[in-house]
């Protein structure tokens, strides 16, 4: 199914927020709002999904404490070094290593889920981007199925859109 890009641009938040809401209500949830500030009233509208790149985390941190316990009692259990009667394996020393392969893994886990979902690196230019979002107006982008293009388009200037505009997906630069 094609989509078409619509971008209204709205002079207020409240306008922008009307349109979040009225765009919800015609079953659109493919949008992307730009704010020229962080704003708790358009968070709350958009209402995000909790971010999967926790996930990657939590399985790179156990990976590495999983990798720590294991490296200790590998190299305990090839190179035993018996010192006054105390186990070879012992899991209090392992625990420093552990710590910091917990860190380091959860680390380049982050980092990992962080480029995988959202696909950087982008080699496109986002032909739909207005500068004046930088300044002081809000912005919505719709990708609407291309039958639906004309709706999207009511709704955004009922709500209060300054202007509506359609454009193409986007340009790559390779």
């Amino acid at each position: 199914m094609a989509t078409q890009p619509i971008l209204g641009i709205f002079a207020y938040q409240d306008a922008a927020i009307d349109a979040i809401h009225r765009l919800k209500q015609a079953g659109m949830r493919d949008f992307i709002v730009y704010a020229p500030y962080p704003s708790h009233e358009l968070e709350h509208a958009i209402e995000p999904h909790q971010s999967p790149v926790r996930l990657f985390t939590l399985v790179g941190a156990l990976t590495g404490t999983a990798t720590g316990f294991a490296l200790g009692t590998w190299t305990s259990l090839d190179w035993p070094l018996v010192t006054g009667g105390k186990p070879i394996i012992s899991l209090p020393p392992f625990v420093i290593i552990a710590f910091e392969l917990t860190i380091l893994f959860g680390a380049l886990a982050t980092v990992l889920g962080l480029f995988l979902t959202t696909r950087l690196p982008h080699r496109g230019i986002d032909v739909l981007y207005d500068p004046s979002f930088s300044a002081g107006q809000f912005g919505i982008r719709v990708d609407a199925p291309a039958e639906r293009s004309g709706e999207v388009r009511q709704i955004l200037s009922g709500a209060g859109a300054a202007e509506v505009r359609e454009g193409h997906r986007e340009v790559n630069v390779a």
